[in-house]
């Protein structure tokens, strides 16, 4: 049976995640802590992984519940900040390790997400798998990891997250949360890098494409697609479903948009 197997959120732009086991809809229709913080710079531009590979340098958590930010560098520094009491500290900290003068911005009501008029990334674990089987080492987590989605499906088939984009696609709903494909998710340089390291996969990128379109579903709409270095859906949730709430082990089903 279809269900939710995996609700992960990544409270700082461009740094770790987050496993949730529920995660409220919020008011802009994204989860609850997703790109809840984001760093920017003086020009007002945003510090991630498409714009430096130094975030793979950083270990992070972050406990939702007290809002307190744990952060260790490669050479085993190791610090601490209440990002509800005292987000100076951590813009001072953040500044002096990337070299520039950084502000930790917070918006509650949408997140700091790349699409602003959409929702959650949604993902199978038979899609991760399949991923994982392309590239000698990596392993279904480190997938994972380089993908980042906020959803992840299990007891359904690879790509099945492809259908819900192109011409007559379906929707579908986890719980009583309905969601509705809006775009398949093309990809940046990020999944290139191991996460832990930074260091780019060899030939990445042109394997990926590869593989994608060998293994491309044939009930998939092709028109939907702009290119094979796509993986993910970007999802939208229903209006009238925000406020909701999405829950590990939530049934998932697809129904008609």
């Amino acid at each position: 049976m279809a269900r939710l197997s995996r609700l992960r959120a990544y409270p700082i732009k461009g740094l770790d995640g987050i496993d949730l086991e529920t995660a409220a809809i919020l008011e802009g229709g994204t989860i609850a802590h997703d790109r809840e913080f984001a760093l920017f710079d003086a020009d007002g531009e945003v510090v991630n992984g498409k714009r430096t590979d130094r975030v793979h340098e950083l270990d992070t958590e972050f406990d939702p519940d007290t809002g307190e930010l744990a952060v260790e560098t490669p050479d085993g520094e190791y610090r601490r900040f209440d990002l509800e009491a005292d987000r100076a500290a951590a813009e001072n900290w953040f500044s002096e390790f990337f070299d520039a003068e950084l502000a930790l911005e917070r918006d509650t009501a949408l997140g700091f997400v790349d699409r602003r008029e959409m929702g959650p990334s949604v993902i199978s674990t038979a899609t991760l798998e399949t991923v994982a089987s392309w590239f000698d080492e990596l392993t279904v987590d480190g997938a994972r990891r380089r993908l980042r989605a906020n959803v992840e499906v299990s007891g359904v088939e690879p790509f099945w997250e492809d259908r819900f984009v192109g011409t007559d696609a379906a929707a579908f709903e986890i719980g009583d949360v309905r969601l509705e494909g809006v775009t398949p998710c093309g990809r940046c340089v990020v999944p290139q890098r191991d996460p832990d390291t930074g260091e780019p996969t060899p030939e990445f990128r042109e394997r990926f494409i590869t593989k994608r379109e060998e293994t491309f579903p044939e009930w998939a709409d092709a028109d939907a697609f702009d290119h094979y270095y796509t993986v993910m859906l970007i999802a939208r949730v229903a209006e009238r479903d925000r406020g909701g709430t999405l829950r590990v082990d939530d049934p998932v089903e697809i129904v008609e948009r």
